[in-house]
Formats: C-alpha cells, structure tokens, sequence
C-alpha cells in the first residue's frame, strides 16, 4: 500500500465501516470533505439506499466551518421531518475536529442524537 494520504484516508475509512452499519431506524451519516465543500449524507445500508443528501454546493458563508456547522443543521431538519432522531456517525476516514466537528455539532444543534 502506498503511503500516501489519500490512501491513509481510505484504509481509516474502510477500519472505520467495519465496525458501523446504518438501518432504517438507525441510519449512517456519512462525510465527505472536499478542498472547496463538504457533503453529508443519511444512509441505511441494509437496504442500500440514501435517505438524505446536503451540502453546502453554491452557498455562501464566511467560513467553510460555519457553513458545515450549516449543512449539519439543514440535514437534521431534514432527518427529523423523516422522523429520524438518533444516527450513527461516519467520519469518513477524517479526524474529528474542524469542519467534521463542526458538521457534527450542527446535526446535534438541529435535533439528532448521535
């Protein structure tokens, strides 16, 4: 394997899911961080199907934290009018600070136990 992030990020990924599986009463939310944006997805793996999908393409904000705190509020929003309370987090292979931390604290702001 070579030793490159990239790589590094799908091996802590690949651990990661491993370990969580999403269902319909216990979804997976999912990151993904992109040098420009950042996407958040619910997931039921069980039936291999996306529930919900945002991010923060084409919105303006004065950080990139700030509008990943925003996508965490706007999916659950969108999560507890799908009556779905309590998720499962996958960080995607990423530390947990930053703009995955933010997104996190904004699905708990929003209403989602995770």
């Amino acid at each position: 394997m070579t030793h490159d992030k990239k790589a590094k990020r799908i091996a802590r990924h690949v651990r990661v899911r491993r370990k969580i599986e999403g269902t319909s009463q216990l979804p997976r939310l999912t990151v993904f961080r992109s040098n420009k944006f950042i996407y958040a997805q619910l997931i039921n793996d069980s039936e291999r199907k996306t529930i919900i999908s945002v991010s923060d393409v084409g919105k303006s904000g004065s950080s990139k934290i700030e509008r990943a705190k925003e996508v965490g509020k706007n999916l659950a929003t969108q999560a507890v009018k799908n009556n779905i309370k309590k998720i499962v987090f996958d960080r995607g292979g990423y530390k947990y600070h930053g703009r995955v931390k933010a997104l996190a604290d904004g699905a708990r702001e929003g209403g989602l136990i995770i």
